[in-house]
């Protein structure tokens, strides 16, 4: 029994930015930027939102518009049980990100929510679905023994979207940041099987960050309230200087927690289901930088082709990148039935995880 990954989608805005046009910004060229990031191009939705680019990619994934994967045949909108939705840029506050998904691609049956796990949101969003599936499998089951109905929501279909502008976010003066990230989004669609296993394992963890390493402050901290009192105006006045609506990052502390949490996460969900990194067909991390996945094959003792490397033409798109790369895999035959396959990723919170699972 398990949660089958059984549709992939992505989707990628029209207009696709150089390392060149990004030297026209900030002091940067292509030859700095591609050996320190593998990055050469990246997606900037100056037109789409992010329902445009998460509709597309869930159209994808269940097959109502050509470009996804599927694991059979087109899968009824109206058969989604739940839409989990990752994202740190939602269109609005509210509804939720996945509820206005639901509203476009017509699931008109989903229950819908958004979580908040940065980079991580490609495995957040699939172990709390494979979490979800066996809840509700296993209700099912005692209900049927009892005689009764299942006491919560009968879930059987999850679609799991995470789509991104972080372009949105990047403040455009600092080369530090604005290099490394893109815009998109990724889904899968997960169904739970009696006959198959799917998911294997899942791993999640946090790490504060404390010292603030990868931070962005939220758009409103810093608004003024009618009835405060004028030493209060004063000092949400004092805030105001120093609240920062752009991400901002710590380059190097980022980069040694990034690499040893890829490579433990990854180690913890393959003890979990009980493999070695030799038993895994590929590899989907989390595209922050190549030169961490180039590190992680190191440190497992793997060649990189068993790693699928989709940062080159899309830079980092947060949440959204695993999924986008085990689409892009999936599309390109890197990926068949039978195959096991890791999905990993990190960032911020701090967060971290993996998960294996057989396609």
């Amino acid at each position: 029994m398990g949660s089958v990954i059984i549709g992939s989608g992505k989707s990628l805005p029209e207009r696709v930015v150089t390392n060149d046009e990004l030297g026209q910004i900030v002091d940067t060229t292509d030859e700095w930027i591609v050996p320190r990031t593998g990055i050469h191009t990246r997606h900037i939705a100056v037109h789409e939102t992010g329902t445009d680019l998460g509709a597309q990619a869930s159209a994808r994934a269940l097959g109502l518009e050509a470009g996804g994967w599927l694991r059979e045949e087109a899968i009824d909108p109206a058969s989604i049980d739940m839409i989990i939705c990752p994202t740190l840029t939602a269109d609005a506050h509210f509804p939720s990100q996945a509820a206005l998904i639901r509203e476009r691609i017509g699931a008109v049956n989903a229950v819908c929510f958004d979580m908040s796990c940065a980079c991580s949101g490609c495995v957040y969003g699939t172990s709390t679905a494979d979490m979800l599936l066996l809840a509700s499998a296993t209700d099912r089951a005692a209900a049927d023994t009892a005689g009764r109905s299942p006491r919560r929501n009968v879930l059987r279909r999850i679609l799991v979207v995470a789509t991104e502008r972080l372009s949105r976010l990047v403040d455009w003066t600092e080369r530090e940041t604005c290099i490394l990230f893109g815009d998109g989004a990724g889904a899968v669609v997960m169904e739970w099987r009696d006959d198959a296993d799917g998911m294997l394992s899942s791993y999640m963890e946090n790490t504060d960050d404390a010292d603030h390493v990868l931070w962005c402050d939220s758009a409103f901290c810093d608004r003024p309230l009618p009835f405060s009192a004028a030493s209060e105006d004063a000092a949400v006045a004092a805030a105001a200087l120093t609240c920062d609506p752009y991400m901002r990052m710590a380059g190097q502390a980022v980069f040694k927690f990034a690499t040893s949490a890829m490579v433990r996460c990854i180690g913890e969900a393959l003890d979990r289901a009980g493999l070695a990194p030799a038993d895994i067909t590929l590899f989907a991390p989390h595209q922050a930088n190549e030169r961490i996945i180039r590190y992680a094959a190191k440190k497992m003792d793997l060649p990189m082709e068993r790693f699928q490397v989709s940062i080159d033409h899309m830079g980092n798109v947060s949440g959204a990148s695993a999924l986008i790369a085990l689409n892009e895999a999936l599309t390109e035959g890197k990926l068949k039935q039978g195959d096991v396959a890791c999905m990993a990723g990190f960032g911020g919170g701090l967060t971290a995880g993996a998960c294996v699972f057989r396609i």
